[in-house]
């Protein structure tokens, strides 16, 4: 199966049929690259590489190329492109945060792997290279998120993932669910109740019905519409909820 669609550019095509195999893990390697990285220690580099494997990025700079045959890596020859961060850390890029450490969405080794390519002349700086996506998007080389390719030669790439469809989502059936059931904090202040119908209930310092509405559990991710209207969400980590500064376990 080909990857490219008819009429697109056609832009390293036997590397993303390598990438989309369904039985490949194979690292990935973007090389010869400008990589504008918006991390404040490495900065812009030209003639430099991105390693991915996975949906992690683990090398950034020249020279990576040389492992590429010891690794087995798929090669994605960048030449006369420019690599950023696919997700724009705003905030960093103003000088609105003190520590590179609460640097988000930045081409950091350790990082997810969501980056964009598109042509160095698209490329002045991090917001025009993005901003190519929504005015020019055919020009866009690849978009790859967590490490899988979503547009390729501007097209989308088969198989990706799709965004939700929009709007509230009909309750689930949550029967069998072991979450299901009461939540309590550990100072017996909130009692939240899951219930098998999509439902929830919590009592709060012994006022009953405090908050009542509709829930939604997303692999770890709960998220909550109370019936006046507002969005809300929790997180289980191990055997326990987090939800608005509250931990809380089964009861």
């Amino acid at each position: 199966m080909t990857a490219t669609a008819p009429g697109s550019v056609n832009w390293n095509t036997e590397a993303l049929n390598e990438i989309v195999s369904a039985d490949t893990d194979r690292p990935v390697l973007f090389t010869n690259a400008r990589v504008l990285t918006a991390d404040p220690l490495i900065g812009t580099m030209t003639g430099a590489d991105v390693l991915l494997v996975g949906s992690v990025i683990v090398g950034v700079g020249p020279g990576i190329v040389t492992a590429a045959q010891d690794d087995n890596a798929i090669v994605v020859d960048c030449t006369g492109m420019s690599i950023v961060p696919a997700v724009v850390d705003t905030v960093a890029l103003v000088g609105g945060r003190g520590h590179r450490a609460q640097y988000v969405a930045t081409l950091t080794p350790g990082n997810t792997a969501d980056l964009l390519v598109v042509p160095d002349g698209l490329a002045e700086d991090i917001p025009g290279a993005v901003a190519t996506l929504f005015t020019r998007p055919a020009e866009v080389r690849a978009l790859v998120a967590a490490g899988a390719p979503v547009l390729w030669a501007g097209t989308d790439v088969p198989g990706r993932d799709t965004a939700p469809a929009t709007g509230v989502p009909a309750t689930r059936d949550m029967t069998g669910d072991p979450r299901v059931g009461v939540w309590i904090d550990r100072e017996d202040f909130l009692h939240q109740e899951l219930t098998a119908d999509g439902h929830y209930d919590e009592t709060r310092g012994g006022r009953p019905h405090a908050y009542r509405g509709r829930y939604w559990i997303d692999g770890d991710r709960i998220d909550y519409l109370d019936d006046l209207g507002f969005w809300a969400f929790g997180e289980f980590v191990g055997d326990e909820l987090h939800h608005a500064g509250y931990v809380m376990k089964l009861g």
